[in-house]
């Protein structure tokens, strides 16, 4: 049996007409990745139920049953380095990379691509798309095709100049970048004709029916899930937190209107639910929606449960989750020092998180993962002394609770108030102290990649010319040593590595994304970091105007 024929779909596909637009939906990793992408299943769905599209799915291991010339040929990118299968998929149907270089040879199709990735920063990969959607996909991928169909018999620039008319639906190619020298900032971003608009409008679904899974499989990389979103942003607002700025406004799906429905819908396939969402437990319904799960009828579902907010974790939920087949549950508390967390807006206190611990394991939970930050702009070496007492304190307070700490490095997010500060240089040195003084102590410390961290750092706040190098750096392969190599190369041609990486940018300068507009504009992100700031003079390691620990 095929994975396909292992699908259960929870939609009903369209009979493509005999005229209709041959597209290609790829997922730039393996299939078991990409079909357990809410996202990804979402769009398919969308696509496959229009008859004026027929659809073929691509994915790094298989795919179905491709036509012979595509007129779309779409990509949904959920991880940065992902971008190395994107280039080696292009390859395989003979394509060249670029746009520019497919304009002439390949002029009836078009390089479409959308996902998290590209509409937080999409410039490091402008040159290689025809097209990037920016935003939520609930209206924007139907007026995208819509406007499609209408020039789908036009020359490739009238095509182009066409959907760049559409809110949310950016042409790169219609953009002009110009730089003060190869090795200088970006001056300006500015379109190329009077009728592009000069900023794109990420778009924003504000409705209250969410979304959920349209097929279930076995295959997936969590098997036989069915997800459903709970909830769509944040409220918090932590100032590092690209989940929570990038998809502003907090949203809530209705309970009789969409979530209880949706879950009826899935439990026909499957027993096993998953609750989706930056904080699924601020819903202001979530004590209805587990009162709900709790009867009889659904003793046999199995539940996940994303991340939720400390304050919520009681007793009663820890008890659910376990009747429910879940022996973990996951908290972000960032750090363990009231000054830092007051610096990123995390409203939270070492009691709470103590409770929590303590309710999660009178529930019968046997797990508690938190996650951690080192490298907070402003961050001193005794702020990490105190992420070490609190966890002390919570293996104190809830012996046998089994504790894991995730932690991560501070890496700076387009679109949130932290966006001008650099990677701390002692962040990955913070990490080995973290893991001297948490690992005899038998908690479980697992540390993201410093190098990775570095990595993930040049793609968010890259610009264009960082094409050329994202092309040298896939034959060479995905270590921080391959990135600088490149940039060796390319020495003169580009910013070194710290400027993108490590740098503090001043907040009067032309960003990459500054002609993508968000939920909030500049001026607003720069009040929320200057309050950043002001928190962190406040306390009692005060923090410089210019907050050097941040830059190294």
């Amino acid at each position: 049996m095929s994975v396909f024929e292992a699908e259960r779909l929870l939609f009903t596909p369209a009979t493509p007409k005999p005229d209709a637009t041959p597209v290609i939906f790829a997922f730039p990793n393996e299939y078991s990745v990409g079909i357990t992408s809410l996202g990804y299943q979402i769009v398919w769905a969308t696509l496959a139920v229009r008859s004026d599209l027929a659809v073929s799915r691509l994915f790094t291991d298989v795919q179905e049953s491709l036509p012979a010339q595509p007129e779309l040929l779409g990509f949904s990118l959920s991880w940065e380095l992902d971008y190395v299968n994107i280039f080696n998929l292009l390859e395989s149907f003979n394509l060249p990379l670029r746009a520019a270089d497919r304009a002439a040879a390949h002029s009836n199709l078009l390089i479409f691509g959308g996902g998290p990735v590209l509409t937080a920063n999409p410039e490091p990969f402008a040159d290689f798309f025809d097209v990037i959607l920016l935003g939520d996909g609930e209206f924007l991928l139907d007026a995208f095709i819509d406007a499609y169909q209408q020039v789908r018999h036009a020359d490739r620039q009238t095509k182009l100049h066409h959907l760049a008319q559409v809110p949310g639906v950016y042409i790169p190619s219609l953009y002009a970048v110009t730089y003060d020298g190869p090795e200088g900032v970006i001056q300006s971003i500015q379109p190329i004709a009077p009728n592009i608009p000069a900023q794109v409008q990420k778009q924003t679904y504000r409705g209250n029916t969410l979304s959920a899974s349209t097929v279930v499989t076995e295959k997936a990389a969590w098997e036989n899930i069915y997800m459903v979103e709970v909830v769509r942003s944040c409220p918090e607002m932590c100032r590092f937190c690209l989940a929570s700025y990038l998809t502003l406004p907090f949203r809530t799906a209705s309970l009789e209107g969409s979530l209880l429905p949706a879950i009826e819908r899935g439990l026909q396939v499957t027993n096993r639910l998953g609750l989706l969402g930056a904080s699924v437990t601020q819903h202001p319904e979530f004590e209805e929606l587990l009162d709900h799960l709790n009867q009889p009828q659904y003793d046999e579902v199995r539940l996940s449960l994303a991340s939720v907010r400390t304050n919520t974790v009681t007793e009663k939920l820890a008890q659910i989750l376990v009747k429910h087949d879940t022996r973990s549950i996951t908290i972000a508390v960032e750090s363990g020092s009231d000054r830092l967390r007051r610096i990123i807006n995390k409203k939270l206190t070492n009691e709470e998180i103590i409770q929590a611990a303590i309710h999660a394991k009178a529930g019968g939970l046997s797990n508690l993962k938190l996650y951690g930050m080192a490298g907070i702009p402003g961050e001193e070496p005794e702020d990490l002394e105190q992420t070490v007492t609190m966890l002390k304190a919570i293996k104190k307070a809830a012996p046998g609770l089994r504790l894991t700490f995730g932690c991560s490095t501070f890496v700076p997010k387009a679109h949130t108030p932290f966006q001008w500060f650099g990677v701390n240089r002692d962040a990955e040195k913070r990490l080995k102290f973290l893991q001297k003084q948490l690992r005899p102590q038998g908690i479980d410390f697992r540390p993201e990649s410093y190098n990775w961290s570095v990595i993930q750092a040049l793609i968010s706040r890259g610009d264009r010319r960082l094409s050329h190098l994202l092309e040298r750096v896939r034959h060479y392969g995905d270590s921080l040593g391959s990135y600088r190599r490149a940039f060796k190369e390319l020495r003169g041609q580009l910013p070194d590595l710290a400027f993108y990486v490590h740098d503090e940018w001043s907040t009067e300068q032309t960003l990459p994304w500054s002609h993508i507009q968000t939920a909030l504009p500049a001026a607003t992100l720069i009040k929320h970091r200057q309050t950043a700031m002001a928190e962190g003079r406040s306390g009692e390691f005060g923090l410089g105007e210019t907050m050097p620990v941040a830059i190294g």
